[in-house]
């Protein structure tokens, strides 16, 4: 880790040097530590050590970024000088917003001592248990553990100056034979909440039960949703409620009011980024405090999340959701990327899983959806495949594995029909985001083709 003291000399080094009316520095360190397996073998141990500042210079209502993770005074110049000169090349920005003003922000505890040290023996011990079983069992084992240490700080020419530090654990892991597979994941900022050798024995399990799947007609069929669909579901709600896509048309809350009617009563999605129960970050990546926003509210409309400039744009009041200023190190932006909700949260309910199968005549029982795309983004219309352990429920009880289906489906009608909520809320990284969901009983989904596997 660089830590608090040695990031805030590196921002000062550039903040001192800096001749732009206004700079903002991001500081992005990272310490992850990757164990893959395949085919019942772990085959690959990989750590990665680095660190990225991103500044941000205003000349005028002209903005440009420039990015280094050459933390030398050279690095840190030329970064600040691609920054300044991309400013002046620029045209005028009218909604340009200018940098923020320090505003309190809460620390947001997630950091856990135990996950930061984590050695690749432990990691191996973990997994090894996995492959093992999973050989015994005649299935192959696949997948990868990851502990990791985050630095995130930004700081501007206004004095802002926000800082903090995250662990986070996550394993993803497919199991596979001749003709079926199973998986299973789970994320925390706390290793000892990642029950790796459960995981495993769930896309074991998974695995070997979906053998020999059959053939099922296309057609309009109540569902039983794993936490993992859910999440799809989920994340795709949340991500198209920013204040940028509602105002652009693009989102499924454009033209809806707030408080209008939209799924079932039971429905509730949020974003909350100081939950301790996913991966806090306290403040965004202008500095400001996160606010806990209510997207679906007992099945009503709730509010889209905002950045500092869609809030002025649109008239609303900014909610902590900025992303870093445009650049290459940001997975998720494209040049005009807005706010973005990335602690997506489905509340619990009161129904066991066993309880969705038993009150289902004639279903299926999907594990979890694969190559999602959006077809339809007013109407939140998604389109993909079940992956991964897709069966058929009859008369309350799960009893073949089917083949896999492809899904074209409103996201939006879906939680319109949902009959049942789980009570347990499942965490997973499918991405950058930490994604919370229970699992949902949904009385119709749309299933437009088969596959051939």
């Amino acid at each position: 880790m660089l830590g608090e003291k040695t990031i805030r000399e590196i921002v000062g080094r550039v903040l001192a040097r800096s001749q732009a009316d206004e700079t903002e520095v991001l500081v992005f360190g990272l310490e992850e530590r990757l164990t893959r397996f395949a085919n019942n073998a772990i085959h690959q141990n990989v750590a990665e050590t680095d660190a990225a500042v991103v500044v941000r210079a205003a000349v005028g209502r002209r903005t440009g970024v420039g990015m280094t993770n050459d933390l030398s005074d050279a690095g840190l110049e030329r970064a600040l000088e691609t920054a300044v000169q991309a400013a002046r090349l620029q045209p005028e920005d009218p909604h340009y917003p200018g940098l923020p003003d320090p505003v309190p922000v809460e620390p947001a505890p997630a950091f856990d001592e135990q996950t930061a040290a984590y050695t690749p023996d432990d990691r191996a011990r973990d997994v090894a248990i996995v492959c093992r079983r999973a050989e015994g069992a005649g299935v192959n084992a696949s997948g990868a553990f990851r502990t990791a240490v985050h630095e995130f700080a930004v700081a501007n020419s206004h004095g802002l100056f926000v800082y903090h530090p995250a662990t986070i654990a996550d394993l993803t892991t497919v199991v596979m034979t001749d003709d079926s597979a199973g998986y299973a994941a789970g994320a925390s900022w706390k290793v000892a909440e990642v029950d790796v050798v459960a995981l495993g024995e769930e896309a074991i399990g998974k695995a070997l039960r979906s053998r020999n799947p059959r053939p099922l007609e296309p057609g309009v069929y109540p569902v039983v949703l794993e936490s993992y669909a859910v999440g799809d579901i989920v994340d795709f709600i949340a991500g198209m409620a920013g204040g940028m896509d509602v105002a652009e048309g693009r989102s499924w809350m454009t033209g809806r009011e707030e408080g209008e009617a939209i799924a079932d009563p039971r429905v509730s999605i949020w974003d909350d980024g100081r939950d301790p129960a996913g991966w806090p970050l306290p403040f965004d990546f202008e500095g400001m405090p996160r606010q806990r926003v209510d997207i679906i509210r007992e099945g009503r409309v709730g509010r889209p999340v905002y950045d500092r400039r869609w809030a002025a744009l649109t008239g609303r009041a900014p909610t902590g959701h900025a992303l870093p200023a445009a650049n290459p190190f940001s997975p998720w932006l494209t040049a005009s990327a807005g706010p973005a909700a990335l602690h997506p949260v489905m509340g619990p309910g009161e129904h066991t899983v066993e309880e969705m199968i038993a009150s289902t005549d004639y279903g299926l029982y999907v594990t979890r959806f694969h190559y999602t795309r959006v077809v339809h983004p007013r109407q939140a219309v998604i389109t993909g495949m079940t992956r991964d352990g897709t069966f058929l429920i009859e008369r309350g009880e799960i009893t073949v594995p089917v083949r896999n289906l492809r899904f074209t489906q409103s996201y939006v009608e879906a939680l319109a029909n949902v009959e049942m909520v789980g009570r347990r809320v499942h965490c997973e990284r499918p991405d950058f985001t930490m994604v919370r969901a229970p699992a949902l009983k949904i009385s119709a989904f749309h299933f437009t083709g088969a596959t051939e596997f």
